[in-house]
Parts: structure tokens; C-alpha cells; sequence
């Protein structure tokens, strides 16, 4: 089933990062399965063709007929100004994901700027960003968090082992929670091996991670199955709905209002994508 951009960006699951230098790549994913597409105008375009990419991204999204979130410079750079100036009030944002997030200060100044009404997914990808993650999950202005695992792991010399890397995923999870923001966004699968990126995708979900950034459209069919709810969970969910229902709502003990919860997220996921029960 063919979902994208109707789905809600706080239970997205594929987040498309797409070069905002080609512009020919536009359309393509914007009409791909990807339930979010970002135009990069930051890591994938280099220094000198900033300003001309940054031109493409707002002329894309004036009209308002396409919509599109956009990974623009962090704060830090001469670029951030610029950035957040030219995408202010264009109809087709549909929010900024900020590059190298290290403080609250961070996501409040480019929501601000931006005119306090548009989302920022602040994109997490240092130890200063991992150790500050609480401050900045409860940011005003900040709509969730996404791990930049890659930079991550050159800023901390950390490989890519999956317990290595389980320390600052978990973080970004906890942090998300006590900001009460939706799960956090992982990063992405660099490999193009199809059975990798599944299980990659299903770490992500064991993590307790919702969404994953990926660079290639291949890869959106995996992500989408492996982060939706699977339908043995769906009947399960089902179920304890119809029961809770059937007994006239009635909480019976504390493991109750956990369980209720996570069946009412299950059916809110399966509804939204189209997943039908085993």
C-alpha cells in the first residue's frame, strides 16, 4: 500500500533524505513509498552550491502543491541564517530538520525564526548532543528527535556495532519520552543489502526507535514493513480492545492501563498503515 506523505510525521516510519542539488529527484520521491521526504541542503551539497540548492528547495516548495520537510545547516554555520530566512512562511514546508543539534537554544532560535509555527526535528549527532538530549527533547518548538549516526560515531570514534551503538540510541528513546515528543528517528542504513537493512530496521524497533532516516528508495518497502506493527500484534491489539470494550471499560488490575496503552498505539499504527491482522 502506497501511504506517503498522508501519514501523520509524528508516527512516520521512512524518512527519505534526498540531495537538494537535484532537483530531478524531486518528484521521484516525492511520489516514492516514503512516508516523509527531507531536502538536503546541508551534508549532501557542498559549500559553494549551498545558496543555489537552498534556491531550488524554496522555489520546489513556494507554490505549496508539494510538501516537504528540509534538513537545513546547524545553527553554527554562516548557512543557518540564510536557511531559515529563505524557507520562512513557504506553504510547502512541512518542517526543518536541523543539522548537528548540540543545545535547546538550538531548536528554539531557528522555531522562532522560522515563526514559531513550523516543526523542528532536531537532528542528533555528537556526544554534546547525546549528553544534552533531555533539554533539547523538551525544547520549545522541537517536534522529535533523529540520531546522525554517522557523525556520531566520527565524533566519538564509536563503531558500528550494535552494542556500541545501543547507548545513544537508548538515550534519544528516554529523552523523547520524558519530553513527551514521539519516538525518535534513527539513522541510516548505509549498506545496500536488503537482509541487513531488515535487521538494522528491526534493532531499531527492539530500541524502541519509530522511524529511520534511509538514501535510497529502495530501501523505503523494508523500512515500512519492518517499523509498522506486525499483524500477530495487530490481532492481539484487537482483541484487548474488544475485551476492554466488552467489560464495560473496567480497569481490573495495574497491568491494565500499560497494556491498554500499548493497544491503542498498535490500532492507531495498523489504521494508519493499512496493516490488517494475522
Amino acid at each position: 500500500m502506497h501511504i506517503g506523505r498522508n501519514v501523520d510525521p509524528g508516527i512516520a516510519r521512512s524518512w527519505l533524505l534526498v540531495n537538494g542539488a537535484r532537483t530531478e529527484l524531486f518528484d521521484s520521491a516525492h511520489d516514492s513509498r516514503a512516508d516523509q521526504i527531507v531536502l538536503d541542503i546541508e551534508d549532501a551539497v557542498d559549500p559553494a552550491r549551498k545558496p543555489a540548492a537552498r534556491a531550488d528547495v524554496v522555489e520546489y516548495l513556494a507554490s505549496g502543491d508539494k510538501r516537504a520537510w528540509v534538513r537545513i545547516n546547524d545553527r553554527s554555520t554562516e548557512f543557518w541564517s540564510d536557511d531559515v530566512d529563505a524557507l520562512a512562511g513557504k506553504p510547502g514546508l512541512a518542517g526543518v530538520m536541523l543539522a548537528k543539534t548540540e543545545a535547546a537554544e538550538h531548536v528554539t532560535e531557528t522555531f522562532d525564526r522560522l515563526g514559531g509555527g513550523t516543526p523542528v526535528l532536531a537532528l542528533v549527532e555528537s556526544a554534546l548532543g547525546i549528553e544534552e538530549a533531555v533539554h533539547i527533547a523538551k525544547a520549545r518548538g522541537a517536534f522529535r528527535l533523529a540520531f546522525g549516526s554517522g557523525d556520531y560515531r566520527r565524533d566519538t570514534g564509536t563503531s558500528a556495532d550494535d552494542l556500541a551503538m545501543a547507548y545513544p540510541r537508548s538515550r534519544l528513546v528516554v529523552a523523547s519520552r520524558v519530553g513527551g515528543l514521539p519516538g525518535p528517528i534513527d539513522g541510516p542504513t548505509v549498506s545496500s543489502s536488503h537482509p541487513v537493512l531488515r535487521e538494522q530496521s528491526a534493532l531499531t524497533v527492539s530500541l524502541g526507535l519509530t522511524g529511520k532516516l534511509c538514501l535510497d528508495m529502495d530501501q523505503l518497502p523494508v523500512i515500512n514493513e519492518v517499523i509498522s506493527p506486525a499483524p500477530s500484534d495487530v490481532a492481539w491489539a484487537r482483541d484487548f480492545l474488544a475485551d476492554f470494550d466488552a467489560r464495560g471499560q473496567v480497569i481490573r488490575d495495574g497491568s491494565d492501563l500499560p497494556r491498554l496503552g500499548r493497544a491503542r498505539k498498535i490500532e492507531k499504527l495498523a489504521t494508519a498503515f493499512g496493516v490488517q491482522p494475522s
